[in-house]
């Protein structure tokens, strides 16, 4: 592994692990993944554990979302925590079992994320698994009215090493506080077309939140007729 990247420690690219889980030394990453995994009755069976998350660059970073992936000893992938991070160091999981190629999955949304959207409504997350070096997720916010915002991360694998890392940094120098600045300037862009602000409510006490398969309407019509 390249000096120019760290865990625990300063480097131009480095981890903190109390930026995730648990944020305390106390509890380790594993630990935290496998009791939320547990709450949805996954378990790992001593299979690894793998974090897709935002590193701090220069020192800064911040993480919209997380994605740890518990898979079994067969590399069999068993279960996805999509770990939720606000502007205002709040945390929440959601948890899935997994099961499939690709897989949407629906929750109630329980965690405040931004001022313009109330604490209500549902998330469904699409997940394409890590295949051929490849990755892609899409959370949706939905609400009564149908879909009210979406984000998508489409991922690529490569190599670490301190030329490709030097890369990045002139490439992107920028890159840790990218986020950060990225969505305070479509709040300003949002406060500029009126839309209205919603002061942040307290965390609620539940922390993790369980998810739910989706059936397309298909499914749904085929069931119901089926249940008739």
């Amino acid at each position: 592994m390249s000096r120019l990247l760290a865990i625990d420690r300063p480097a131009a690219v480095s981890l903190r692990q109390t930026d995730h889980g648990a944020k305390s030394p106390a509890v380790s990453l594993r630990g935290w993944a496998e009791a939320r995994l547990a709450e949805a009755g996954v378990y790992l069976d001593s299979g690894p554990v793998r974090l897709v998350t935002f590193p701090r660059v220069l020192g800064y970073g911040f993480a919209p979302i997380s994605v740890w992936l518990g898979y079994g000893p067969q590399e069999d992938l068993r279960g996805v925590i999509y770990e939720v991070h606000n502007t205002f160091g709040e945390t929440h999981a959601y948890v899935s079992p997994f099961d499939g190629d690709r897989i949407k999955m629906e929750s109630e949304k329980e965690f405040f994320v931004s001022p313009f959207f109330d604490v209500d409504g549902r998330y469904r997350f699409t997940l394409r698994p890590p295949q051929e070096g490849q990755m892609g997720l899409v959370v949706e916010n939905l609400g009564p009215e149908g879909r009210r915002h979406v984000a998508s991360l489409k991922m690529k694998a490569s190599g670490v090493s301190g030329p490709a890392i030097v890369r990045w940094l002139v490439v992107m120098p920028l890159s840790g506080l990218g986020a950060m600045i990225a969505i305070h300037w479509q709040a300003l862009c949002l406060l500029l077309k009126g839309a209205g602000y919603r002061v942040k409510p307290p965390q609620r006490p539940k922390r993790t939140t369980l998810t739910q398969r989706r059936l397309d309407e298909t499914a749904r019509g085929n069931d119901v007729r089926n249940r008739a």
